[in-house]
């Protein structure tokens, strides 16, 4: 049957147009390295790299982070001297050792007694106002000391245990501090029974509030750190590692449980660092659930990774081996799931593990050197 004369330029240019946009689609899920201008590495210096005579550059790496309480003037000058950025990890609500001069930090659970750390991971109450101030002044010496390019705040969640396929994360914290925080800033009287009495409480009738208010502590954690870096390097990042949960995930226990609350925190954040570790929990036969983790991320926050956007994603992706392994095959995919759109960057997950594994290493830098090519 022939087609109405005046019907085929458009059916013509609607051919042409879907042509195009599935190339676009094709493109940008085969070629992902055109959006990826930031590939990084965290968990210290990458030594295998450069006693192999190679400079980071060349390998295909742009960015190292380190731990804050490692970064030394040797070491930054090194990382300098291979022209990549030097950004540090820093740990706020994860100082187990606080503890042993100041147990009143430690988080309360719903039965009135100091909670036990889940699994090792031991949290400190976020109302703990010396505890704060220590960590707020550290992270002040940081930025005055060292001059790099932006620092990523780690553990800024509730005390808990959600590194792993079945997370474990007790209700906190229900110390007289909290309690009484919560009733001022909520305008919530509770009645004068015990803890265990007052915890059921705010885990049922009002738990609404409760999750909102904790939400809000976390949250003025950042502002402050946001406050510091504007005082003392306003050029450097601001940067969270923070949960790869959706609000559906897990009963929405990323809100209701580690009181990480994304959209509240982009105010003061510049770029945000899921940590979607597919072989860690339980997604080891699926390395495509790091870009669903990404992509959702992008959608909740209004991020598409558009060059300029005041927001960025660069997610932090398992390679090395931590519980159920990473094989070797997988390299490649797993880095350029997390590099795929809104994705403007991503990380390796850790060098600490890969050290004894040249072969990802080489698997690491051919990957990477493919997604820099033509940047």
């Amino acid at each position: 049957m022939s087609l109405p004369r005046r019907a085929v330029p458009s059916i013509a240019v609607a051919i042409v147009l879907c042509s195009t946009l599935l190339g676009v689609g094709l493109a940008a899920r085969q070629d992902p390295a055109r959006r990826v201008p930031l590939r990084g590495i965290y968990g210290g210096v990458p030594q295998e790299i450069l006693d192999s005579g190679r400079s980071l550059r060349d390998f295909g790496v742009d960015a190292v982070w380190l731990g804050s309480g490692s970064v030394t003037a040797e070491r930054l000058a090194l990382l300098r001297a291979h022209g990549v950025q030097v950004y540090a990890e820093f740990n706020t609500l994860h100082v187990a050792e606080y503890l042993k001069t100041h147990p009143d930090a430690a988080p309360v659970g719903p039965d009135g007694e100091v909670s036990p750390p889940p699994d090792g991971w031991q949290g400190i109450c976020p109302t703990h106002d010396a505890y704060r101030a220590e960590r707020m002044q550290a992270f002040r010496t940081l930025l005055t000391r060292f001059a790099i390019d932006g620092v990523w705040l780690d553990y800024h969640h509730a005390h808990a245990s959600w590194e792993q396929a079945t997370p474990n994360m007790p209700d906190t914290c229900f110390c007289a501090r909290c309690l009484g925080r919560f009733q001022q800033a909520m305008g919530i009287t509770l009645p004068a029974v015990s803890t265990r009495e007052r915890a059921a409480l705010l885990l049922s009738t009002h738990r609404e509030a409760w999750v909102r208010w904790r939400l809000g502590v976390f949250t003025d954690w950042v502002r402050e750190f946001d406050a510091i870096r504007d005082q003392v390097r306003p050029g450097a990042l601001l940067g969270t590692f923070h949960n790869p949960w959706s609000d559906e995930d897990m009963n929405g226990a990323r809100l209701r449980s580690l009181a990480i609350d994304l959209r509240a925190q982009a105010a003061y954040v510049d770029v945000f660092s899921p940590m979607p570790y597919h072989a860690r929990f339980g997604h080891a036969d699926d390395p495509a659930w790091v870009s669903r983790q990404v992509r959702w991320l992008g959608q909740y926050l209004g991020i598409e990774g558009r060059p300029g956007e005041r927001h960025r994603i660069w997610p932090i992706v398992q390679i090395s081996d931590w519980g159920t392994p990473v094989p070797l095959s997988q390299v490649e995919t797993v880095l350029t799931e997390g590099a795929r759109a809104p994705s403007t960057g991503v990380m390796v997950f850790a060098w600490g593990g890969l050290r004894s594994s040249p072969e990802k290493i080489e698997a690491i830098g051919r990957t990477f050197r493919a997604m820099g090519a033509g940047q």
